[in-house]
């Protein structure tokens, strides 16, 4: 007897919006199998809004309160029985966050709860990665967001150690990451790698699966650091506007794709790591897989 359950999960980012509508299939004596139904992104960069004027604008405030209104649509259509909407950094870090978030509960009728850094990392390694981790070996999982960064190292199967860094894209961009930041992650990739003979890495988020699918690699493949680094010699040799008519990129990606991937080249170069594999995985995956686990 096969039972499919539909959840969904709302991921209210610094670059984007997300609304991903999963199924989840039961079936007696099997594994719990969970796959996309749907995926619908909007670009809306709360984190311009939140990180140099500290407050998300009237502009965003509307477009915030339209998406989830559509978002709710969609969640209606597709029956969804269960569904959570997270917001991280740049709600986090707005002044009027909690005002926002009241404002959509009352106009949308969608609840949002702002998570910190570390719920964030604590949701994102609840995926399902253990198809991935190969018990004898050691990971480092980064997952790059537009204000802040996690990273979670992996050995024998289980998370050892966890943090959450304020740098992401939009930060990048908008030149407030200051070098202390960057000597931080260092220092702190250095200190819970150095002990392990091995380190692969782990990425997630938008900027390294756009990576992954211009590099044309089949999914269990990893990039290598050469590769990585020549994308990254690449893609800032040519300008915004080339990004976007010369490889196809949306414009919300063009200008956060360089800046992420300097994010993941240094997470290898300090940790030693040769190669990093791109599950598809994210916040978004990791918030159905809670809620359905009632770890939230």
């Amino acid at each position: 007897m096969i039972k499919i359950k539909k959840y969904a999960a709302i991921d209210i980012g610094s670059n984007a919006m997300r609304l991903l509508i999963a199924n989840i299939v039961e079936e007696e004596g099997k594994e719990t199998q969970f796959s996309k139904s749907s995926l619908v992104r909007v670009p809306i960069r709360l984190g311009q809004d939140a990180f140099t004027v500290g407050e998300i604008t009237e502009e965003n405030i509307e477009r915030m309160i339209d998406a989830m209104k559509a978002f709710k649509l969609l969640m209606k259509v597709h029956k969804v029985e269960k569904y959570m909407a997270c917001a991280t950094s740049a709600m986090r870090e707005a002044y009027n966050g909690k005002e926002v978030v009241e404002m959509i509960k009352k106009k949308a009728d969608i609840k949002i709860e702002i998570i910190d850094g570390k719920k964030e990392a604590a949701i994102i390694a609840s995926t399902d990665l253990h198809y991935l981790l190969k018990t004898e070996q050691t990971y480092l999982y980064v997952d790059v967001g537009g204000g802040s960064t996690e990273f979670s190292l992996f050995s024998n199967g289980k998370m050892v150690v966890s943090k959450s860094f304020k740098i992401g894209t939009v930060r990048l961009l908008n030149n407030m990451v200051s070098d202390i930041v960057w000597q931080e992650i260092e220092k702190w990739i250095k200190a819970n790698t150095e002990e392990y003979e091995q380190v692969t890495l782990i990425g997630s988020g938008g900027n390294i699966n756009k990576l992954f699918k211009m590099s044309g690699k089949l999914q269990e493949k990893p990039l290598s650091y050469m590769y990585l680094n020549s994308q990254f010699a690449a893609l800032s040799a040519l300008t915004y506007d080339q990004r976007i008519s010369e490889l196809g990129l949306n414009a919300d990606r063009a200008d956060v794709i360089v800046p992420a991937t300097k994010i993941y080249l240094n997470a290898m170069k300090w940790s030693g790591a040769r190669n990093i594999y791109v599950p598809k995985i994210g916040l978004s995956d990791g918030i159905v897989k809670a809620l359905y686990y009632g770890k939230i």
